[in-house]
């Protein structure tokens, strides 16, 4: 992929959920979960405050996806239940046919498998509407949860770099999940790709 492909129309719509832009309106249930240090844990800043929130909605309600570097930055909201439950992302990274893909839900969503369906839309997304070749997602080793859900998504581990980042204090080992457009293909032809 070295062309951008243009997004399909926003918002995308799974079984249980819609994922779309960002608003205004969102910026208070943001805050609200991504001002906790539980959230910020395995992410690379620490919990945001009101003005960093700000920004953040900011960003991601006006994300352009037109080159490397580039975010898809979906809010995750209940089909039947309007409201933010969270974020997933979609980064176009370097190199030929690169995403990365990420996620983040309030503690009140968590345990109910909207990451999991709004990633495996965001897999969809990036395999079967933007052509990339390879998505991965990188976690702290110590965020079980994610890696299990990586499984789920029928991700496999492809690394384990040991103190890759020193940050908030200690040092981190980074394991990286992946999977190919093929290996997702195949997935999908095997069957009804849920998680």
């Amino acid at each position: 992929m070295t062309e951008p492909t243009p997004l399909p129309p926003l918002p995308l719509r799974t079984q249980r959920l819609v994922l779309r832009r960002f608003e205004a309106a969102d910026l208070d249930a943001f805050h609200a979960y991504h001002s906790l240090p539980e959230t910020a844990r395995f992410l690379p800043r620490e919990a945001k405050n009101y003005t960093q929130s700000m920004e953040s909605v900011g960003k991601y309600a006006n994300f352009v996806f037109e080159k490397e570097g580039d975010w898809v930055a979906l809010a995750i909201e209940a089909a039947d239940s309007p409201g933010l439950l969270g974020e997933v992302v979609l980064k176009w990274a370097p190199g030929r046919g690169q995403a990365e893909v990420g996620w983040s839900l309030a503690p009140e969503a968590r345990g109910n498998g909207y990451a999991a369906e709004a990633a495996l839309e965001m897999l969809r997304l990036g395999f079967e509407e933007l052509d990339f070749h390879r998505i991965d997602a990188k976690l702290d080793a110590l965020n079980t949860a994610s890696a299990a859900l990586c499984e789920r998504l029928g991700m496999r581990l492809e690394s384990t770099q040991v103190d890759k980042w020193h940050y908030k204090g200690q040092w981190a080992t980074e394991v990286v999940y992946a999977i190919l457009a093929e290996e997702w293909k195949a997935r999908s032809e095997a069957k009804d790709p849920k998680v």
